[in-house]
């Protein structure tokens, strides 16, 4: 009582603390860098992220783009070339007049030579950055030439895509904010009790949002996913606590004279009733922090700290919120527009054996739904950007015009005989899907000797240590076919240079695959074992912990599911994170139905009056809590153009929807069939077997 009764004593300095923390936590969120590149949280001991780290240190080139130049007389296209050269952070601009002298027509170029650069209409640049692929000084010179170039220039790769993906979030983010915002407001004044308190909940939460968006700056930086996500999540995860505090504050009014005194009360059942399901909640995000792919630990870390300080916020700035607004609160207060669920619990319990064999029926098409769900997730981050941004347009025209999907890069011992580079390269030509393979043996060919090459040229390819292959692929990052294509190339590369590496962006992508499948399994594990010990724990039984987190496994299979039956493609980071994201954030409707029905049992009633009044009751709160997720996050995904965005807030509002009907029709049932199970292996539960009606 000593922590409720210094907050209502205090109500107005937490106020005041709250607003000051604010401005140090808006500096902090606005310094906070964010990532946009998916390929920077693979582990860092892997060849390929080795090799891009080997590349940028002794080459100094780090990103790499192509650019397709439409339509342009050679002269102009010198000009171009000549001025993206003068850029900040371009290290090489690689073209036909890098080694010729644009006097000597094109043509006298050996065949294989003249048409890996050039098409009937259009040339094509190699563009050597100086920074990673990432960086925002990369990013910076990405818009530079663009400004450079005209309309009949196109920027590809992934510098380009991960541009116009900072660009789009940018301009959407706000947006996102407001959806959840408007959107929560107006399922909270419909299915709650007051047109006034929903504005007070969002201040409250609000104020938590931007807490933990500033303490992100001691991160260094976080994702754009998390970035997007973590406000609309945080909003709706943490809106049961508010919704708790209230409808437990008005009840205690009616005993009390004092609203002080009620709300001392309301904060102390609060602080004991949130405790357990945000610790289910927490224990979610914390088991994506076991991800090797460290995007779930970005994410984990930043959404777990938001259910903290949304529970902190809940018990201390929201009580006095209320405290000082409570006349006009009370003064628009309003009868729920949620009708008594009496009659509606009776008729689902009347039929449970029906909702049994739903459950039964349900569990083997949901499981096959969500198994091909999993196998047909997509990892081409180019596939979450609509139709029209540039780097699209300019990927297809690559592909188009050149027949070029994707470019890997091989770092080859500088030391490695000329001869022996040949046929390596001669080799790797001829694995399928590869276009052609371009390095100094393939330029010079085998009668110009290193030697004559200038130093400019030379330094293009070469270095004390490593000799540069680039080598064009007609095959999608991500897909099968470049998948194979990267083991036979790596086969190849081993033979000549067991110490050679194989990187770019789809080496990198193979390599995501494999790390985020290995992840997949082993954070699903982790968040069903730990929410399992928490609710074993909390509730003091063996046999609820299985039946909730089947009730909520189902709902989940049922969700992750539907895209397969749908005929739709997920980006590979959703269902791993959906997974434990709707178990961690759903769970708690179970609990909530389940400690009712404990206190009803063990208070004298028997199983079916104590499942009815369990069910009756906590109807409204689930309503309220799985539409407050739903409104959340819904319009975030039909507005979003980033389909990774889209797809895990659409995952999250249909998740909550779906946990919202399993736990109100199937957990009774299941109670009902189980409820001698639950009494022999509950502590302090043997003897409601007694229990007469």
């Amino acid at each position: 009582m000593r922590f409720s009764k210094a907050v209502v004593k205090h109500r107005v300095s937490i106020i005041v603390l709250t607003l000051i923390l604010m401005i140090p936590a808006f500096f902090g969120m606005v310094k906070t860098r964010i990532n946009y590149d998916m390929l920077t949280y693979l582990p860092q001991d892997i060849d390929t992220v080795i090799g891009q780290n080997e590349l940028l240190d002794d080459f100094g080139k780090g990103a790499f783009s192509f650019i397709v130049i439409d339509d342009m007389p050679v002269k102009d296209v010198s000009n171009i070339k000549s001025k993206i050269e003068k850029i900040d952070h371009v290290e090489t601009v690689l073209w036909y007049d890098s080694i010729f002298d644009i006097s000597v027509p094109m043509e006298l170029l050996p065949d294989e030579l003249y048409d890996a650069f050039n098409t009937e209409s259009s040339t094509m640049l190699a563009v050597f950055f100086d920074t990673s692929m990432s960086d925002d000084l990369t990013m910076d010179a990405i818009r530079g030439i663009r400004n450079v170039c005209n309309k009949q220039c196109f920027v590809s790769g992934m510098s380009a895509m991960v541009t116009d993906l900072k660009d789009l979030c940018e301009k959407e983010e706000p947006i996102y904010v407001g959806l959840a915002v408007l959107l929560a407001c107006i399922t909270m004044m419909i299915f709650l009790d007051s047109w006034l308190i929903p504005f007070i909940f969002l201040a409250s939460i609000g104020m938590a949002i931007l807490l933990n968006l500033g303490s992100n700056y001691f991160m260094g930086e976080i994702s754009y996913i998390t970035k997007a996500l973590s406000a609309v999540l945080q909003l709706a995860v943490t809106m049961d606590f508010s919704i708790f505090l209230w409808h437990s504050y008005n009840e205690r009014r009616t005993h009390h004279d004092s609203n002080l005194d009620a709300m001392e009360e309301a904060i102390q059942n609060t602080l004991s009733s949130v405790v357990g399901s945000s610790i289910t909640t927490i224990a979610g995000f914390i088991a994506l922090c076991f991800m090797t792919f460290t995007l779930g630990r970005d994410l984990g870390i930043v959404m777990a700290k938001g259910v903290f300080l949304g529970v902190v916020g809940c018990v201390t700035i929201l009580p006095s919120l209320i405290l000082v607004f409570d006349k006009p609160l009370q003064k628009t207060r309003h009868h729920s527009l949620i009708p008594n669920m009496d009659k509606f619990s009776k008729k689902v319990l009347h039929i449970f054996p029906a909702f049994l064999i739903l459950f039964i029926a349900l569990i083997p098409p949901a499981y096959y739904g969500y198994n091909k769900t999993n196998d047909e997730v997509y990892y081409d981050m180019g596939r979450c950007l609509p139709e029209d941004m540039k780097y699209v347009i300019a990927n297809k025209k690559l592909s188009d015009e050149f027949d070029i999907s994707t470019t890997h890069m091989v770092l080859v011992d500088s030391s490695l005989k000329p001869n022996d580079v040949r046929n390596m390269i001669s080799e790797m030509e001829k694995v399928d899907g590869v276009k052609y393979v371009l390095g100094l043996e393939s330029i010079i060919g085998s009668n110009i000797p290193e030697e004559v090459l200038p130093d400019e040229i030379l330094e293009i390819f070469k270095s004390d240590k490593w000799e540069l292959l680039l080598i064009n692929s007609a095959y999608r990052v991500a897909s099968n076919d470049v998948n194979n294509q990267i083991n036979s190339l790596n086969d190849i590369l081993k033979k000549y240079d067991k110490k050679g590496m194989l990187i770019g962006e789809a080496p990198c992508m193979k390599d995501m695959i494999e790390t985020t499948d290995h992840d997949f399994k082993v954070v699903n594990a982790i968040s069903i074992i730990a929410i399992f010990v928490i609710i074993a724990i909390v509730e003091r039984s063996l046999s609820l912990p299985f039946i909730l987190i089947s009730v909520i496994e189902l709902a989940i299979f049922i969700n992750l599911g539907l895209p397969h039956y749908l005929g739709q493609s997920l980006p590979f980071i959703a269902p791993i994170c959906i997974s434990t994201i709707q178990l961690g954030a759903t769970v708690d409707y179970a609990i909530l139905m389940t400690t009712r029905y404990k206190f009803e049992r063990t208070n004298g009633a028997d199983k079916y009056h104590a499942i009815l009044t369990a069910l009756s009751t906590s109807i409204p709160s689930i309503i309220v809590s799985g539409m407050g997720l739903f409104a959340a996050t819904f319009g975030v995904a039909i507005y979003s153009d980033i389909d990774i965005i889209s797809s895990l807030c659409m995952l999250m509002a249909r998740g909550a929807v779906i946990s919202m009907f399993c736990v109100i029709f199937i957990l009774p049932a299941l109670m009902m069939l189980c409820d001698k199970l639950i009494c022999n292996t509950t502590i302090g539960m043997k003897s409601c077997l007694n229990n007469k009606a």
